[in-house]
């Protein structure tokens, strides 16, 4: 019986190609893999659809790098609402469920934070990119699913641009919820910043940078990591965002954007597979360690 299983996706467990950026996965999974240890947790590792892991061995799972649930959704969520009847989850289910879909951002806006403007474009619907521009005085914007991770399906389109995109933006509503917001351009100035937060402890920082002529920050897409400091305004947001779910995370990244004046909006919420950066901050897993030991 084990006290922890890591979950990540198929793709990297036990690799046999190791490039860079799976080392990287890797290098995670270990330091926090020796943190439960050090506590005297006993851990195991497996991917999210394995299909001879027996999820009553483990006393609970801890959602990792399951980069793959978005392209497999409707098997995911199949497992995701059996996988509950047989262990605890690490965040919780109900956290899970609520973040998983970006709509979390519009729920969280009712709660007083200040998000990047979004709008909901339900699957199935026949708005259109230029009519809901104008209606929002939006100039450059950014299409997105609203489920999603990774820059999936997501695109840049410039003003002069949406009318020749909205053949584009068809086809994706027709599959899936999608969200539209203003592109801010301090994006490509000053990057975006992520804020780890333990067990609703600020932890650290960094900050992505999109590669020039981007305006995706994920090192997927040539974006590149830089140490950060946040301002105590910063941490103080990111502790705000926090303090408005339903229950405390064990774990969670604050994604921060900012406008002209420097003033901080929330672009994401993960609570669910994000990227911790634990490397960066190795002591770090002794805190998402101690949290877990804490709640089991």
């Amino acid at each position: 019986m084990y006290d922890v299983t890591l979950v990540t996706c198929e793709a990297y467990y036990k690799p046999h190609n190791v490039t860079p950026y799976i080392s990287n996965i890797l290098l995670e999974e270990d330091l926090i893999k020796k943190s439960l240890e050090k506590n005297g947790l006993k851990v195991d590792v497996t991917y999210w659809n394995n299909p001879s892991y027996d999820w009553q061995s483990t006393s609970a799972i801890l959602f990792r790098t399951v980069w793959d649930y978005f392209e497999n959704f409707k098997e995911f969520i199949i497992w995701f609402e059996s996988v509950k009847t047989q262990t605890q989850l690490i965040n919780s289910y109900e956290l899970i469920k609520w973040n998983i879909d970006k709509k979390y951002l519009l729920d969280l806006e009712r709660k007083e934070i200040k998000i990047v403007p979004t709008t909901l474009v339900a699957k199935g619907t026949n708005d259109q990119l230029s009519i809901i521009s104008a209606k929002k005085s939006l100039i450059d914007i950014v299409i997105k699913p609203a489920i999603s991770a990774a820059a999936y399906q997501t695109y840049k389109i410039k003003s002069e641009e949406i009318i020749d995109n909205e053949e584009l933006f068809a086809s994706l509503v027709k599959e899936k919820d999608m969200l539209i917001q203003p592109y801010f351009n301090e994006i490509t100035s000053l990057g975006e910043a992520s804020l780890m937060i333990f067990d609703g402890c600020y932890s650290h920082a960094i900050l992505k940078r999109a590669k020039q002529g981007d305006f995706r920050v994920q090192d997927d897409f040539g974006g590149t990591v830089h140490d950060y400091i946040p301002t105590s305004n910063e941490i103080s947001f990111a502790e705000e965002v926090i303090s408005k779910c339903s229950s405390i995370p064990i774990y969670a990244r604050v994604d921060i954007v900012w406008d002209k004046e420097k003033n901080p909006y929330l672009s994401e919420l993960e609570i669910f597979e994000p990227e911790l950066w634990i490397r960066n901050n190795p002591k770090s897993a002794d805190m998402l360690a101690n949290a877990v030991k804490k709640i089991l």
